[in-house]
């Protein structure tokens, strides 16, 4: 699948978030509350309104969903997802290490992803049948030999309920669990991919969670799956693991304990 177009396109996509976002960083902007009581600042909503312009402005047949704004749907067959500040409280608390997640599903499926850092000005882009690119250079995941070795990171135990939290701490006792980071949100994926980290283990995501971190992470070696070890499509249940060597898969799936 030729995505060459598409791949440019999402270079300005994340260009012009980017350029809404970092004026607000450290700043003293307001901050309110949505529906379910997550945050969301004027960045959050200026990067996304600034992304859908320019799809609707080049690809006007493809769906958009955001996280800010909903969903516009196409007639393509296409999608793009949108998350214009992944890892919001993060950003609040001026730490830089959220992230724009901007991917495109075909047929319900992720084909091309970007993980962009706009203040450290990292851009990882992964997209179907190439590698993973770090601004312009090409990244890998790294082999893990054994479970007991792997470090595992994910954003943090209260994004869990207490029947998920049960699975996770099942995986995080078979890992080097002395060494597991809380934090990151997409950021960790971005790691993964470029051979810092082993495992990411996280529940209750949405689609503009987690599309555009598939074929990032995929790109660069690793995989992407639900708890069950089964491909991320638009209907999984939100439930995400990352594994820089997908030979582990089946070791975590075990620890993970959940029911196939």
């Amino acid at each position: 699948m030729k995505l060459d177009a598409e791949i440019a396109l999402a270079h300005r996509l994340a260009d012009a978030a980017g350029e809404a976002i970092r004026p607000h960083f450290r700043a003293l902007g307001d901050t309110e509350r949505k529906e379910d009581a997550t945050p969301v600042t004027v960045a959050d909503r200026a990067a996304e309104e600034a992304m859908r312009r320019l799809l609707k402005a080049e690809m006007p047949r493809d769906g958009i969903v955001g996280e800010e704004f909903g969903m516009e749907d196409g007639n393509s067959g296409r999608t793009w997802v949108l998350d214009p500040i992944d890892g919001t409280v993060s950003f609040i608390g001026g730490r830089p290490i959220f992230g724009t997640l901007i991917a495109l599903l075909v047929d319900g499926f992720p084909v091309m992803g970007v993980i962009d850092q706009p203040i450290l000005g990292e851009r990882w882009i992964g997209s179907s049948g190439r590698p993973t690119m770090l601004n312009g250079r090409e990244v890998r995941t790294r082999t893990c030999r054994e479970l007991s070795s792997a470090m595992l990171a994910t954003t943090g135990p209260h994004y869990f309920d207490d029947h998920q939290g049960a699975h996770f701490m099942a995986l995080a006792a078979k890992t080097d669990h002395k060494r597991m980071m809380m934090g990151g949100d997409c950021y960790n994926y971005a790691l993964l991919a470029s051979g810092h980290l082993d495992i990411v283990c996280e529940a209750g995501l949405a689609v503009h969670d987690w599309a555009a971190l598939v074929p990032v992470v995929e790109g660069a070696g690793g995989l992407m799956a639900d708890w069950n070890g089964d491909p991320l499509h638009a209907g999984s249940n939100g439930h995400v693991i990352a594994l820089g060597d997908p030979a582990r898969l089946e070791d975590v799936i075990e620890a993970l304990g959940c029911d196939h």
